[in-house]
């Protein structure tokens, strides 16, 4: 694979056989995104799980001090006694059956999280096939099935993310823009990294954090130590 300049360039400052530390890596990921916008900082962390295991599962939700950088958009399934609150507290769009057909007839997709009221699920059950393959069916463990959709509203708009193993036991997540600066980005690199580390299984044999490597948007992958936040 032939790679552009830019990052041959951000290629020759990393040592690929060093892990860094976190406040280091994030530096160099920040500093080499030199494309023409804002370049996302993604946080790749790759565990020592067998995700082909129920009992060795790792999912939840965070939200991130300092959010994504990104704008996201809302859409609520709720009774209509919600609908207000739910567009109060920030949503794009709240309601029921419409959405479902608007989703399942005209392929309508213009939303990036999806919360919904436990008494909505058998409804939204309806779109598994289309929103389970995007990562976006609502789940209790994200905490975006939930009676309080407002709230839920607050915490997307504020940067909450979901993290979960793919079928590689890799967890992959943004965390926020080259632009944010050193210590904005290592307050949420700390803040999911924890929340991962809190979520060990308790199925899990032997080294549990393999692997954290951070990247930009179009940059090279740089190692973390992974000492520090343990086994």
């Amino acid at each position: 694979m032939k790679h552009g300049k830019k990052y041959v360039d951000a290629a020759k400052v990393v040592d690929r056989a060093k892990q860094y530390d976190a406040n280091e890596a994030l530096e160099l990921a920040a500093s080499n995104a030199k494309a023409k916008f804002d370049e996302t900082i993604e946080l790749h962390i790759r565990l020592g799980v067998d995700s082909r295991h129920a009992d060795q599962q790792v999912r939840g939700a965070v939200v991130l001090p300092n959010g994504t950088g990104k704008k996201v958009r809302v859409l609520v399934f709720c009774k209509e006694d919600k609908i207000e609150a739910a567009k109060a507290a920030g949503a794009e769009y709240a309601g029921g059956m419409e959405f479902v057909d608007k989703i399942t007839k005209e392929n309508w997709m213009d939303f990036d999280v999806v919360i919904a009221s436990p008494d909505m699920m058998g409804v939204v059950g309806r779109l598994g096939k289309v929103l389970g393959p995007r990562g976006l069916m609502p789940n209790p463990k994200a905490g975006t099935v939930t009676p309080d959709v407002a709230k839920a509203v607050t915490d997307a708009k504020a940067g909450k993310i979901e993290y979960r193993l793919d079928k590689t036991n890799i967890i992959h997540c943004p965390i926020g823009k080259a632009s944010f600066g050193v210590e904005k980005l290592e307050q949420n690199f700390n803040t999911l990294v924890d929340a991962v580390v809190k979520a060990k299984p308790a199925a899990a044999k032997g080294q549990y954090l393999k692997s954290i490597t951070v990247a930009s948007t179009m940059g090279v992958g740089i190692r973390v130590n992974t000492a520090k936040y343990g086994n």
